[in-house]
């Protein structure tokens, strides 16, 4: 009879314990003022595009999409979700924005250029958390509020029409072509067509499962500036047995290496990023870009 007792005892408790529940993301969104791109494997990405900046680099307006783009990307992990980013910040903005984060439970992973010559320069500015979904959301906010990145809502601060996703206008690119020679499908954004590469390992970040939509991609872009040329840039997503091979290829194809640094503190395998800038005909740009893909350990369809 006793044991029958305790069985039930223990049922009941058992019955009781509270489960964790997923975060509520229509509060994530609120709290940052947009709704968040949903992406495999339970990743949040929110954009901060810099529109507010007209930043030009050898006399090419830089899109928003080409270089200029804040972003922070949500991994749910239970009830919690771990948070990384890159923000797009002026010299003036970076320690105040830094400060704020700091204090919102943030850890500021890394601060560097990816691009040489722009003006006015800009610093960009890497970002990770573990927490609580909603209180890292509001702390991300704060922090760029002390930034002049427009944070009104995207059907509030609506944009000119641009060759971008869900754009009719076409770019001014032989886009089928820039697909067979990248081996890959570019999609349009925001003036911008834009490839991505992610890499054959499982990349890990403190010990956690880091999908390529965190930011651990290779991602290429090209923007038109005219008669079939592009201006390029981004950032190759290297273990370090490849950055030499990969510099050599870029620049053997004349494309300029502007940065080559972390993005990460606790990645594994340790991931170097290398940050590449030309202006030119697209197709020749895109053979050296593919020079350099094809020394990576990328997944191949």
């Amino acid at each position: 009879m006793l044991k029958n007792v305790l069985i039930a005892a223990s049922l009941s408790l058992t019955v009781a314990a509270p489960a964790w529940a997923a975060p509520d993301w229509a509060k994530v969104d609120k709290a940052l003022g947009r709704p968040g791109l949903m992406q495999a494997g339970g990743v949040h990405r929110y954009g901060f595009p810099r529109s507010d900046l007209k930043v030009t680099l050898d006399g090419v307006a830089i899109k928003p999409a080409l270089a200029l783009g804040s972003w922070a990307a949500f991994h749910e992990m239970g009830d919690q979700a771990m948070v990384m980013g890159d923000l797009v910040l002026t010299q003036d903005e970076v320690n105040p924005v830094m400060s704020r984060l700091l204090a919102g439970g943030f850890t500021i992973t890394a601060l560097h250029n990816h691009l040489l010559r722009s003006a006015p320069a800009t610093m960009y500015m890497h970002i990770s958390a573990h927490g609580d979904p909603v209180r890292l959301a509001q702390a991300l906010r704060e922090g760029l509020s002390l930034s002049r990145t427009p944070l009104a809502s995207p059907s509030r601060n609506p944009q000119p029409p641009s060759a971008g996703a869900g754009s009719s206008s076409p770019l001014a690119l032989d886009t089928a072509g820039l697909d067979r020679i990248m081996g890959a499908k570019g999609k349009a954004n925001g003036g911008v067509y834009q490839f991505s590469y992610p890499r054959a390992e499982n990349v890990m970040d403190d010990g956690m499962v880091t999908p390529a939509s965190m930011g651990t991609a290779t991602a290429i872009n090209f923007q038109p500036t005219g008669g079939g040329k592009a201006a390029i840039t981004g950032d190759f997503v290297l273990i370090a047995s490849e950055a030499d091979p990969v510099m050599r290829a870029l620049r053997a194809s004349g494309i300029e290496v502007t940065a080559l640094h972390n993005h990460m503190l606790r990645d594994e395998p340790r991931l170097f990023f290398m940050h590449f800038w030309a202006n030119r005909d697209a197709a020749t740009l895109a053979r050296g870009l593919r020079a350099a893909l094809d020394k990576m350990n990328l997944q191949r369809s």
